[in-house]
């Protein structure tokens, strides 16, 4: 029976944990492949913006993917080193690389972002600039991404998948610099709030006393 991968195994990106199954069917629809040739082809296409693929996770993924039928594995001799493992795409794994392409995209971890549970925990501390630090720190950051993105652009005119990466990365962070403005707003609407109501009560009557 073939298997349906809705429970998505994940694999280290860089920083991230990204499901990169499907990925690897892709690459082999090309050709029968072995681990790092796979890794280079997968970096080539997307670019610097995705991150660095860990070997050993490459080929834990394809020992699953071997278990499951999806691919098959061929181990090929070599007179100095190790025997080389090559694997190829098969007609269960074709049919699971055309089911998935058929589904939307959906966002790995939906909108969930780290940056609100800070924003959480800051709203919990005594200290009245704790949010503010965290929306300061957090510019701070995605300016200098957003800086060293576009340093690695500027001498770049491709347009293939390696630029739409690119692109999309700097959307991504544009906009996260547009929920800090929203987020910063409604920070300070809070004690602009308060000290307008604070100035808005009435005052009591004055009466003027001429003492005879």
């Amino acid at each position: 029976m073939q298997r349906i991968w809705c429970c998505r195994p994940v694999t280290e990106v860089g920083d991230k944990q990204v499901p990169l199954q499907h990925a690897v069917l892709a690459l082999l629809a090309d050709g029968p492949s072995h681990g790092y040739e796979l890794r280079a082809s997968f970096e080539r296409a997307v670019g610097p913006q995705w991150g660095g693929l860990n070997i050993g996770h490459i080929y834990q993924l394809l020992d699953r993917l071997s278990r499951d039928g999806l691919v098959r594995c061929e181990r090929q001799p070599q007179r100095v080193k190790p025997d080389r493992l090559v694997y190829a795409l098969t007609d269960q794994g074709s049919a699971e690389l055309q089911r998935w392409l058929t589904e939307p995209a959906e966002r790995a971890r939906g909108h969930r972002d780290d940056l609100f549970l800070k924003l959480l925990a800051a709203t919990h501390l005594p200290d009245p600039g704790a949010v503010e630090g965290v929306l300061r720190r957090q510019r701070a950051y995605l300016l200098r991404q957003l800086h060293a993105l576009a340093e690695s652009r500027r001498d770049t005119e491709r347009e293939d998948l390696d630029h739409l990466v690119a692109a999309s990365a700097e959307l991504h962070l544009k906009a996260d610099l547009a929920v800090l403005d929203l987020a910063e707003r409604a920070s300070l609407a809070a004690p602009a709030d308060a000290s307008t109501a604070s100035h808005s009560q009435p005052s009591e009557p004055v009466t003027d006393e001429i003492a005879s």
